[in-house]
């Protein structure tokens, strides 16, 4: 059967798509014979059919970017991200969840019925229906000025960067896919186990090898960046059209095996 994902002749926006599983997802869409346009802070080695630069941390880049892309947008592939350290708490929120929902919600009206996005959260932010407290005023936030002063005002909410703003996208995505269901736009999202990315050092200068791997659970490997993006691929494709407001764990286990006494819980 060709084109089995029914991607050929699909317009797709990939952030994050100079490196890791941006990268990886912008590489697999050109294959799949897509129209892809690429966004990220620096240049891409994937023979993407537009790249345009944005600074997800800046509401005016995102607007720029938002104006140059012409026409209507099948999929959206959020998996630009930041680390945390060496980066502020707030301009990892920022890059991680508000930028990233703005540049959604900013191409919602150019999304035809059909179309679809996905963000990358992690297994970094387990526990956040427990923590919805705390999330829902984030996530309700009206646009990207009300949610940066919501955090400038709240840094307790966003304390270590990285874990809460995975959780806050967990929460987004569980919250908003109704509605956006509603307009025939899908909204999911997954959350990787540990990936060999070019942040992998900076995860383990944060908080040691010994804590990632802790994570890596029945599967004793951390996974490639292709192996991450395959699932965004899917998840995002026409062929999951009954899938909505799905938080997938792509983790090779670890959550089955934890919740299920199997593995130790490395939860912090």
């Amino acid at each position: 059967m060709d084109d089995v994902l029914q991607y050929a002749g699909k317009r797709v926006v990939v952030t994050g798509s100079a490196s890791g599983m941006g990268a990886a997802t912008a590489q697999i869409l050109v294959d799949l014979d897509a129209e892809v346009i690429g966004l990220d802070v620096k240049p891409t080695g994937v023979a993407v059919a537009q790249h345009l630069d944005i600074d997800l941390r800046d509401k005016a880049s995102i607007d720029g970017v938002v104006e140059r892309i012409d026409g209507p947008v099948d999929a959206v592939f959020s998996v630009a991200g930041l680390p945390g350290e060496p980066f502020s708490d707030l301009d990892t929120v920022l890059v991680n969840f508000v930028g990233a929902r703005h540049l959604i919600e900013s191409l919602v009206p150019s999304m035809p019925a059909g179309a679809s996005a996905i963000c990358v959260a992690s297994n970094a932010g387990l526990g956040w229906q427990q923590n919805l407290e705390t999330l829902m005023p984030i996530i309700t936030t009206d646009g990207f000025d009300a949610c940066r002063a919501y955090l400038e005002a709240h840094p307790e909410a966003i304390a270590s960067g990285y874990a809460p703003s995975k959780q806050i996208v967990n929460a987004w995505v569980a919250w908003r896919a109704p509605a956006l269901l509603e307009q025939g736009i899908r909204l999911n999202n997954t959350n990787p186990g540990p990936t060999e990315t070019a942040m992998m050092p900076q995860f383990e200068t944060q908080v040691g090898a010994d804590l990632i791997n802790a994570f890596i659970g029945p599967s004793k490997r951390r996974s490639t960046a292709e192996e991450q993006a395959w699932p965004l691929v899917f998840l995002n494709s026409p062929r999951s059209s009954y899938i909505a407001g799905e938080a997938l764990h792509t983790d090779a286990g670890f959550l089955g095996a934890m919740v299920t006494g199997q593995i130790e819980p490395a939860l912090p």
